[in-house]
């Protein structure tokens, strides 16, 4: 999957509120496709709870992730910005969706339980390291366990192996090179001339 992370101009100053709202955008993305994988692999995703379950899951996750690699690059303000702004911003798209879908609540009481999964799961995965090659097994390990929990009893033992050795490494690998492009630490290709262009 490919992921479009570099700004189009480099000279204008990007906030933690700018960056949160392209890196949320990523994070849906990145989660919508290893629900799409785990489908392709035989797991029993169906619409509906299930299916949101999975994904809120995924992107509490991803979110969590996305704050470690922020509290790599950046200070400890504009990483609270940040992963504030990521997380309610996510929260808003899976509400929006699970709204209009299920039906079964409003918008805003999806995004305050979503916003309490993400606070919940990072009690959970405080416990384990992120380093510049990306978490440790454990937490990877709490996270397909996590996952497990969403899906049916048959599948469980199996997904928590999916989840560690496939669906994981490769949602970190994109989130990690996206971050990278949206943080300015991703050396700028450099743009076709009009000549190049045929222009």
């Amino acid at each position: 999957m490919r992921i479009k992370s570099q700004w189009f101009k480099d000279d204008a100053h990007k906030s933690a509120a700018d960056i949160a709202s392209a890196a949320a955008f990523i994070v849906w993305r990145v989660a919508q496709n290893a629900l799409k994988t785990m489908r392709a692999a035989g797991y029993e995703l169906p619409p509906g709870e299930p299916y949101f379950a999975f994904l809120a899951e995924f992107l509490a996750f991803l979110v969590a992730a996305a704050d470690r690699i922020a509290y790599r690059q950046r200070d400890a303000a504009w990483r609270i910005e940040f992963t504030n702004a990521t997380a309610n911003r996510v929260g808003e798209t899976l509400a929006g969706n699970q709204a209009d879908l299920l039906a079964a609540d409003s918008a805003d009481a999806y995004k305050r339980r979503f916003i309490e999964l993400v606070n919940l799961r990072n009690v959970d995965y405080a416990d384990h390291q992120w380093t510049d090659a990306g978490p440790d097994y454990g937490f990877i390990r709490c996270f397909g366990h996590c996952v497990a929990e969403t899906m049916a009893a048959h599948d469980r033992t199996w997904a928590v192996s999916q989840v560690i050795e496939v669906e994981a490494p490769e949602a970190i690998e994109m989130l990690q090179k996206a971050m990278a492009g949206l943080l300015g630490e991703t050396p700028r290709r450099a743009r076709r001339s009009a000549a190049s262009r045929g222009e």
